[in-house]
């Protein structure tokens, strides 16, 4: 058989500031602009999960969408959405909340839960036009 993409499209809202602690605020505000802002500032994200491999001879799914689903809603929204990623999760108070490293840290939340025989890629949208995506191939 020949290997399959699948994928889930998810939506989450959060609020950051980017800011490096080692530099003064007007280093940050050179470098990071009004992302920098004190107040911190949000983004409507739009999370794509894609999942690759070769379809089960028995249920035809590369990966069942529901449980796939669920992952993203336990391991993702229900930690980032309507939150202060600076602020309500463990993973940004000591390194910067930019997409490249939201992107990197959503893919090592779900790469543990999925089948290591599957393929996974991660697409984070924080605008419409500015987004990542992990790992590169």
């Amino acid at each position: 058989m020949k290997k399959v993409a699948v994928f889930r499209k998810e939506h989450f809202n959060a609020a950051h500031r980017l800011f490096n602690a080692a530099w003064d605020e007007e280093k940050n505000a050179a470098v990071f602009g009004k992302c920098s802002y004190p107040n911190y500032h949000g983004h409507n994200y739009e999370l794509v999960v894609k999942v690759t491999g070769i379809p089960d001879p028995q249920t035809g799914f590369v990966m069942d969408m529901k449980a796939l689903s669920d992952l993203i809603r336990t391991y993702v929204l229900e930690q980032f959405d309507h939150k202060n990623l600076n602020l309500d999760t463990p993973y940004f108070r000591e390194m910067n909340p930019t997409a490249e490293n939201i992107v990197v840290v959503i893919y090592e939340l779900l790469r543990d839960r999925i089948d290591p025989t599957l393929e996974l890629q991660v697409r984070l949208y924080e605008t419409e036009r500015n987004f990542v995506e992990y790992p590169v191939r």
